[in-house]
């Protein structure tokens, strides 16, 4: 019998690896949208809208790409692809001062196609264990915290007048020796134990075949959880790359330590939501579970912004509520979804190749936006395509939510009695 000491300091050792390597990563992805990028290129377009679009439209290809990669690449080759995939990017911000507007935007494209798919390779390293859910909290805690801190990091580079063109590239020197570290603890994550394994179904490598039918089984079912990750993977990178220009647009000018502080109290309460899922054992109660916070964080993001309007919370802790009521759901299809799904049904699969289709059609559905609507960046015009979309998405996403848990109640029901037939 393995002692509980040595789990506990694995799982540890886990979450600090995979927290890092990933807090890292965005060192080389978020610290640009700090800046402002003034001006406009290709008619009428913002050029730091230009420079958003190309990073997402790398960024979308990758995840595409990665569907196959991910799913495909064992545990020993994950590490060096990690590391190459970064360090192409940091190649990419290099050339990106060097290269004249407009173009250059084409090194934040290339920048976009190294990093996609990285999420899902350190995801590789901790799904099918007892404690993944949370494993993949710690993972996801990293880019929430990430997200507000690379932009800290961005200001504060460019307050010691580093230029908005090399910041980038600083940035990402800055996390260099760290990343390498926690790449390399990842490395030495044992395995999955047979506990896991019984706990939660063995994950494997799968072939385009295996991939075709683990989706056919649960067609309709993921098709909503898919599509409610798509809406909230929309709003939630508008509310990432373009922060400053939603503050502004709310009345209020941020200092740097403005976007690290709302996302503290955005990753407190998610970590916060998530130990519940942790503490549930049955994977089919946790699942739904899931999904129920999921339907919660919706709410949220139409009761934040009905209390920005009424004047009962400002623009502070309406950034703070925002964030919450997209983590809940983002988080939990990170997390818990794909992890429970397949502990309860026991098919062939990852979590990691589900979360990595979901997140594929999610940035596809960012690209449509952000080509579609050019004028992102116009700062008086934003905030009401901003709130606008807000609600669209919250409504849309609840009824989605509420499709997935009558298709999966309803399957879960027909199996049970299905088994119970057999029985008798």
């Amino acid at each position: 019998m393995v002692s509980a000491k040595p789990r506990v300091l694995t799982t540890v050792w886990a979450l600090v690896a995979a927290f890092g390597t990933y807090f890292c990563m965005y060192a080389f992805r978020k610290p640009f949208t700090a800046a402002e990028f003034p001006g406009t290129v290709f008619g009428d377009i913002g050029w730091k809208a230009t420079l958003v679009m190309a990073q997402v439209a790398g960024y979308t290809i990758s995840k595409f790409i990665g569907i196959r990669v991910v799913s495909e690449l064992s545990g020993g080759k994950r590490a060096m692809v990690i590391l190459g995939l970064i360090g192409a990017s940091e190649l990419a911000l290099f050339g990106f001062p060097l290269i004249p507007q407009p173009w250059s935007c084409v090194l934040l494209f290339l920048n976009g196609l190294c990093l996609g798919m990285v999420f899902g390779l350190v995801l590789g390293f901790l799904e099918g264990r007892r404690m993944s859910e949370a494993l993949a909290a710690g993972l996801c805690a990293s880019f929430i915290l990430a997200d507000g801190v690379m932009k800290s990091v961005g200001k504060g580079l460019l307050s010691t007048g580093v230029s908005q063109e090399w910041m980038p590239f600083v940035a990402g020197l800055c996390f260099l020796g760290p990343l390498m570290l926690f790449v390399w603890m990842l490395t030495r994550i044992p395995p999955p134990d047979q506990a896991d394994i019984l706990a939660r179904s063995k994950r494997d490598t799968l072939t385009a075949q295996e991939r075709r039918a683990l989706i056919g089984r649960h067609a309709l079912g993921l098709f909503f959880v898919i599509l409610m990750y798509l809406f909230v993977t929309i709003l939630r990178s508008i509310r990432a790359d373009f922060a400053p220009e939603i503050w502004k647009g709310l009345g209020y000018e941020p200092a740097a330590s403005a976007f690290s502080t709302t996302e503290i109290w955005v990753a407190l309460g998610v970590l916060l939501v998530n130990s519940i899922i942790v503490c549930i054992h049955d994977n089919q109660i946790a699942f739904f579970v899931a999904l129920a916070i999921c339907f919660f964080g919706f709410f949220l993001l139409g009761a934040s912004l009905f209390g920005l309007r009424t004047g009962w919370i400002g623009p502070f802790e309406f950034m703070v509520f925002l964030g919450l009521g997209l983590y809940f759901p983002y988080v939990m299809v990170h997390t818990t979804v794909f992890e429970r799904l397949l502990a309860v049904t026991r098919d062939k699969g990852s979590a990691s190749f589900l979360l990595q289709l979901a997140d594929s059609y999610g940035y596809l559905g960012y690209i449509a936006v952000m080509f579609g609507k050019g004028i992102l960046a116009r700062g008086e015009s934003f905030i009401e395509f901003f709130t606008g979309l807000l609600v669209f998405v919250s409504v849309l996403s609840a009824l989605l939510v509420i499709g997935a848990f009558i298709y999966f109640y309803k399957k879960q029901s027909s199996t049970r009695e299905a088994i119970n037939g057999t029985v008798v």
